[in-house]
């Protein structure tokens, strides 16, 4: 890939004077769209669901029967709709939908120092390891560089709705800001008065002013036109997918689930989680490049004691109700039990019916659908009846863009804390991301200084997902 040129001082200088957006959405868009693909692409579009706070394996995807009694699960082995695979009794819906997917039950750390959340989630969005010297940009932020957009209107890369306890660790690493994730924000999605206020008109910027900035700016460049860059003459198509940004009454409509059917809704879950998920779904329906699903719960008069609702279940995981407050440093606090509504039961009616709904409108076939964590919880429970940070062994799933369903991909102990078959690593789920799409990973990104920078080569992808 040929290296990006920044614009110049005085093509700032001179952009700037329009005075039309400021500076930073159309650069964003442009420097969004820079790059080709390298391969033949069985994925247009990428919604990943990231469930923030380390999902407790041997509860979920990977049931332990036979685990030593003290520890073991009490959520049992439920058929799925796949012969010989099983998911736990937290999972009905999504066991209805096994053969949409490929579960992974081998990921793991071959790597020290992503044991924590704030790295271990980094490690997640990036799929490079956090002690790596460079600061690497996240999955989506490399596919805005080289990919683009396919949606005019909207931001190649938006995280919905962006407030998960380690939103920070989003990042455009060696990138410039134009790759940076778009976060609709909104502590609780199914407020009615929820809205994604960044990217639509505010009141003092109506429709005739904007467009006579746009007249303003057509009247500089023709002035500016000889002897400009290419850098600055390229960048008038994305002033004008801006406007379209701040004009197009797509943009609201793309975020407006409540829009949607009362039985699509249901079908997803009254509540935060299925709304997030929901509007993930519109996203890529709407040909957003690359959707980030983040959902914990909010804090609400029905939930008590639920001042932060992730899946950090070191005390108590297994309360019908809420896991209580401060308990001698458990690191617990502010969860409801892994079977309550608000965890496992909205995470398992939502994902299925995401993984339904897309696979009806047809979306299914090119989009790939990845519902992570950024690492497992401890084959044993600790003296607070709760499960602790786990790198050696955790599960993900994968759907859609050509992924055979039906699979499940590795295997575990019968106690769920080691990998016995198959491991892969988050370098090997950076990876596949990036052959489905076909991006090529034999082709350098560059630094601002002009180093390049090769993604993906710290691991082959998935075979079984390609």
């Amino acid at each position: 890939m040929t290296p990006v040129r920044f614009p110049s001082r005085r093509d700032a200088l001179r952009l700037g004077a329009a005075g039309v957006l400021g500076w930073s959405l159309p650069q964003c868009l442009a420097l969004a769209a820079a790059g080709k693909a390298g391969s033949k692409a069985a994925a247009r579009n990428v919604l990943v669901v990231l469930e923030q706070g380390g999902l407790s394996q041997m509860d979920t995807w990977d049931p332990k029967p036979d685990a030593v009694a003290e520890h073991r699960s009490p959520h049992a082995p439920i058929r799925t709709k796949v012969p010989g695979v099983h998911f736990t009794d937290l999972m009905p819906e999504t066991a209805k939908v096994a053969d949409k997917l490929a579960v992974v039950r081998s990921m793991c750390h071959t790597k020290a120092g992503a044991s924590g959340h704030p790295d271990g989630t980094q490690y997640a969005l990036s799929g490079s390891h956090p002690g790596s010297p460079l600061r690497m940009p996240d999955i989506g932020s490399v596919v805005s560089q080289v990919l683009g957009t396919a949606c005019p209107y909207l931001p190649p890369y938006i995280m919905v709705p962006g407030n998960h306890e380690q939103a920070a660790q989003t990042s455009t690493g060696f990138l410039s800001a134009g790759t940076k994730v778009y976060k609709t924000g909104g502590t609780n999605l199914a407020d009615p008065k929820w809205k994604v206020g960044g990217l639509e008109p505010r009141p003092e910027t109506s429709a005739e002013r904007l467009a006579g900035r746009e007249q303003l700016l057509g009247t500089m460049n023709a002035r500016f036109a000889q002897g400009s860059t290419a850098a600055f003459g390229g960048m008038d198509r994305f002033y004008e997918q801006a406007f379209d940004t701040l004009t197009s009454p797509k943009v609201a409509k793309a975020f407006d689930y409540q829009g949607e059917p009362l039985s699509v809704r249901e079908r997803y879950g009254i509540g935060h989680r299925g709304a997030c998920y929901l509007v993930g779904r519109k996203l890529i329906e709407a040909g957003v490049r690359f959707v980030t699903v983040d959902a914990r719960w909010p804090l609400t008069p029905e939930v008590p004691g639920g001042f932060n609702l992730n899946w950090d279940h070191h005390d108590y995981i297994y309360s019908k109700g809420s896991c209580g407050t401060v308990r001698d440093k458990a690191g617990g606090e502010g969860r409801y039990g892994i079977g309550h509504w608000v965890m496992m039961g909205s995470t398992d009616r939502a994902f299925a019916a995401l993984i339904a709904d897309l696979d009806q409108r047809g979306l299914l076939a090119e989009t790939l659908v990845c519902f992570v964590t950024e690492f497992g919880r401890t084959p044993k429970l600790n003296k607070f009846q709760g499960r602790d940070h786990w790198t050696n062994a955790y599960s993900i799933a994968f759907a859609g863009a050509g992924v055979r369903g039906g699979q499940v991909i590795g295997a575990t102990d019968k106690d769920g804390g080691h990998v016995a078959t198959d491991p892969f690593t988050p370098e090997a789920y950076a990876a596949t991301i990036y052959e489905k799409l076909g991006i090529d990973r034999t082709k350098p990104l560059y630094t601002s200084n002009n180093r390049p920078v090769f993604l993906g080569h710290d691991a082959d992808p998935i075979p079984q997902l390609l």
